[in-house]
């Protein structure tokens, strides 16, 4: 009963954590596609207002003008509307969902033995050492370098750096499904940091000094805005690969691979070089950039890359009918590696494979999670062997009889 009810809460929390990452996702990319497509208005009125730039669009029926000013208009006519609900929504779904499913089941998620056996309080606290770690290192990271000349180059150097060193320590403490998981999380745990420490603080800031009817320092309040424009320049850049990260556990060719490692951050670079050619498309359309285009090429080069490394190696054609094994035998299987999770005292995702019935009905998914994912057991936990996992695979193709 335990098993059914954390099943709901996993299913009910991606389901949130969806909707709030497309919310958070898609008022981003709007607002990066605004700064690169607004211009600078001619209109005396604008000007007057301190409007630095403005465009027209036509959606659902109705033509909108969005403006923009740089510190802050002199008065502001209706109610103000902050954008920091959807990053710290995502986020929190994100740990519950991270939390129901891993940390609470870290012995069977979390650890993969064949590379890190400890306790799981232990993995526990070293899985959330990587949130905060990763955190202060980012933040430090863009503190001392950011606005220095050609600060932005050296931060995106020196966070590749950390991101594959991050992916690779993840990779050699953790099973490979939650390691991947883990170095999205660390960096989607960095965005909403930037919004809480440093976007809606200073945003905060400007707003009560141009609304405390005192005299202020409009240059003085631009470094917030120069820095929420930092921070959110970056959250851009992070968003396709955390998306990618988050994807990536569903696939095991990728994190069961040997330097899957190094997959993670082939595949992470690339979604970060493909973003860069959206966020600068148009502002080459407008002539304020050069041609964007090498940055897909060398993301969709990389992606291709990795397609043709990881193509399975050609099988011969079998040359005769499978022979038949009795079930007895890959009853003694299930018996030792499977019954802990799918038998009478538990039956996760429902699945129960303690009689010829269960197994009957669910044998193409034993046939897919066992042989050909190679998923189950989950991080091998009940050590299966090579030849087991052939033996199922033979009784399958043989016609996956239970008499």
């Amino acid at each position: 009963m335990e098993a059914y009810f954390l099943d709901w809460a996993n299913l009910l929390l991606r389901w949130v954590h969806v909707i709030t990452v497309i919310a958070w996702i898609g008022s981003s990319f709007y607002f990066v596609f605004l700064d690169n497509n607004l211009l600078k208005p001619n209109s005396p009125d604008l000007l007057e207002k301190g409007v630095d730039g403005a465009m027209w669009a036509v959606h659902g029926g109705g033509f909108y003008n969005p403006q923009k000013y740089m510190v802050a208009p002199k008065k502001i006519h209706t109610k103000l509307h902050w954008f920091y609900w959807e990053s710290y929504s995502s986020w929190l779904t994100g740990f519950a969902l991270f939390t129901v499913l891993y940390l609470y089941n870290a012995s069977t998620f979390l650890i993969d033995k064949s590379l890190m056996d400890w306790a799981p309080s232990t993995a526990i606290a070293a899985a959330l050492g990587f949130l905060v770690a990763f955190w202060f290192v980012y933040d430090t990271i863009c503190r001392v370098f950011g606005f220095r000349q050609n600060g932005e180059g050296i931060v995106a150097g020196l966070m590749l750096v950390v991101v594959a060193a991050a992916a690779w320590l993840a990779c050699q403490l953790f099973a490979g499904r939650a390691a991947f998981l883990l170095v999205g999380a660390m960096i989607a745990t960095a965005m909403s940091a930037n919004v809480f420490f440093w976007i809606i603080p200073g945003q905060r800031k400007v707003v009560a000094a141009m609304t405390s009817g005192e005299k202020y320092d409009a240059q003085a309040l631009a470094i917030h805005g120069k820095r929420g424009k930092q921070r959110s320049v970056h959250n851009t850049y992070f968003t396709l690969p955390v998306i990618f990260a988050m994807l990536s556990n569903h696939y095991s060719f990728l994190y069961t691979h040997e330097l899957r490692w190094v997959l993670l951050f082939v595949m992470m670079l690339a979604g970060a070089l493909i973003r860069q050619f959206f966020v600068q498309r148009h502002g080459y359309h407008l002539g304020r950039a050069k041609n964007p285009w090498p940055f897909a090429a060398v993301g969709v080069v990389l992606i291709v890359g990795v397609i043709v490394a990881l193509r399975p190696a050609p099988q011969a054609p079998a040359s005769a009918a499978p022979v038949a094994v009795p079930f007895s035998q890959v009853q003694a299987v299930l018996a030792q590696r499977c019954y802990m999770c799918h038998g009478e005292q538990v039956q996760m995702k429902n699945v129960r494979l303690d009689s010829p019935e269960g197994v009957k009905l669910n044998a193409q998914n034993v046939y897919q999670q066992v042989v050909v994912t190679k998923q189950m057991p989950m991080n091998n936990a009940t050590g299966i062997t090579d030849a087991e996992r052939a033996l199922v695979g033979q009784w399958f193709q043989a016609g996956a009889k239970t008499e």
